[in-house]
C-alpha cells in the first residue's frame, strides 16, 4: 500500500508498482491484477457509536463519540469525547438513525460499533464491526451503564426492557464530558517520528472528565503525559490548509501570555492578521545572510526554551520537513501536537484551565448521582 498526495506522486507510484513492485514480476496491470485506488475524505470528523440490539429489534445507543483528530488518524490513537462536542444534534440524531438501522439488517444481538466520517453535515458510514470494540469501557465508565455485562445478558437471550425491570440497564449519567486520550510511546522510542496516521502505534489509554470539553481534554492530556503548557513559548508549524484554524490557535496562545516561535511561512501568515510572534526559526539547517547556521525549532527544543510543539503535516513534503522538530519534541519530553484539531482541542483547555485548580472525582461519585435520581424515583 502505498499513500499518495498529489497526481505526480501518484503516477510515480503506479510506474513503481508497475515497472519493480509486486505487479510488475507478475506482468503488470490486468484484470486479475487491478489496482485499487481510495481518495481520503478531507478534513473529515470520525466519529463512533457503540450499541447493543437485543432479539425484540430495540437497539440501545450506548455512546455517540466524537473524535477530536480528523478521521485518517487511527481511531485508536485518536481522542474522542462523548458527548460530541461540536456535532449538530440533528446530525448526532442521523447517526443514531443508521447505527440502529445496520444492527437492524446485520441481525445483531448484542454489541456493534459503527465508524462514521462526517464531511459538514453529511455522514459516510465508514465500518461497520458486529462486536465489542475498545471504546466499550470508555463509555461505561462515562455513562455508569455496565455495556459488557448488558450485552452478555441480551446475547443469552434477554431483553432489553427486562434488563430494564431487574435494574442491569440504568439511565446513563449526564451532565459532564468525557474525554479519552491514547497513551503513545514515543519517549521510549525517539528515533520514530511521532506524527499521526493510519497506523495504530498507542499502547494504552487514559480519559479525563469534568464539566466542559476543555478541562476533560486537559485532563486527559496531564494522564497521557503530555501536559498543556501555563507558560514558556509555543512553537508554531502549519501546514497551508490549517493556517486559518492556526490564526485561531495563536491568538489564544497570545491570550493566555505564552511566548510563540514559528517558522517563516507560519510568521508571515499570522503576521498578516495583526498576529506577530516572537521568534521565527528555520525548520532544518539553513545558512543565514551572515554565513552563519540560522537557529532551528529542534535547537529551541533542545535548549529547554520551547514548552510546546504543534506542527502539523500535510502531504510528503510537509510530513519529511518536520519530522526532525516532532523527533526532537519526544527525544527531550515537550508536548508535541500533528493535527491542527488537536491544537484547537488543547488551546480551549488551557484557556478553561486558566488560573483554575484542576478538581478531582471518582467514578463513583459521578455515578453516585444516577444512584440518587433513582432511589427518589423509587420512593
Amino acid at each position: 500500500m502505498q499513500i499518495v498526495h498529489d497526481r505526480n506522486h501518484l503516477a510515480r507510484a503506479m510506474e513503481e508498482l508497475a515497472g519493480f513492485g509486486s505487479l510488475g514480476k507478475e506482468g503488470g496491470l490486468s484484470a486479475e491484477r487491478p489496482v485499487l485506488i481510495d481518495r481520503f475524505l478531507a478534513d473529515a470528523t470520525e466519529v463512533d457509536v457503540d450499541a447493543i440490539r437485543d432479539h425484540t429489534g430495540e437497539v440501545l445507543i450506548g455512546g455517540v463519540m466524537e473524535h477530536v483528530e480528523e478521521a485518517g488518524v487511527h481511531s485508536g490513537d485518536s481522542a474522542c469525547a462523548l458527548p460530541p462536542p461540536t456535532l449538530p444534534s440533528w446530525v448526532v440524531e442521523v447517526i443514531e438513525s443508521y447505527t440502529a438501522a445496520i444492527a437492524k439488517h446485520l441481525d445483531v444481538r448484542g454489541l456493534i460499533n459503527v465508524q462514521y466520517a462526517v464531511v459538514g453535515t453529511t455522514v459516510y458510514v465508514i465500518e461497520a464491526n458486529p462486536r465489542a470494540s475498545r471504546t466499550v469501557p470508555f463509555v461505561a465508565k462515562a455513562t455508569g451503564v455496565s455495556l459488557a455485562k448488558v450485552a452478555t445478558r441480551v446475547m443469552l437471550g434477554a431483553t432489553l426492557a427486562e434488563l430494564r425491570v431487574e435494574g442491569v440497564l440504568r439511565e446513563p449519567v449526564g451532565g459532564h464530558v468525557a474525554v479519552k486520550e491514547a497513551v503513545m510511546p514515543f519517549n521510549r522510542f525517539p528515533e520514530v517520528d511521532p506524527a499521526l496516521g493510519p497506523e495504530m502505534r498507542s499502547t494504552g489509554e487514559v480519559m479525563g472528565i469534568a464539566d466542559t470539553f476543555g478541562r476533560a481534554f486537559y485532563k486527559a492530556e496531564l494522564a497521557a503525559g503530555n501536559p498543556l503548557p501555563t507558560d514558556g513559548t509555543v512553537f508554531i508549524s502549519l501546514a497551508d490548509p490549517d493556517k486559518p484554524a492556526g490564526l485561531v490557535v495563536a491568538q489564544r496562545c497570545r491570550a493566555l501570555g505564552l511566548g510563540i516561535a514559528a517558522t517563516e511561512g507560519t510568521a508571515e501568515y499570522l503576521a498578516a492578521f495583526d498576529s506577530p510572534v516572537d521568534q521565527v526559526v528555520a525548520k532544518v539547517q539553513e545558512i543565514g545572510d551572515d554565513g552563519e547556521p540560522r537557529v532551528t525549532a529542534v535547537d529551541l527544543i533542545a535548549d529547554g526554551r520551547i514548552s510546546f510543539v504543534i506542527n502539523t503535516p500535510r502531504g510528503a513534503l510537509g510530513r519529511s520537513d518536520g519530522e526532525q522538530i516532532r523527533k526532537a519534541a519526544s527525544l527531550h519530553g515537550v508536548s508535541c501536537v500533528t493535527t491542527v484539531d488537536a491544537a484547537l482541542a488543547a488551546v480551549t483547555g488551557m484557556s478553561e484551565r486558566d488560573g483554575e485548580a484542576i478538581t478531582v472525582k471518582t467514578l463513583q461519585e459521578y455515578h453516585a448521582v444516577l444512584d440518587v435520581s433513582l432511589e427518589s424515583a423509587a420512593s
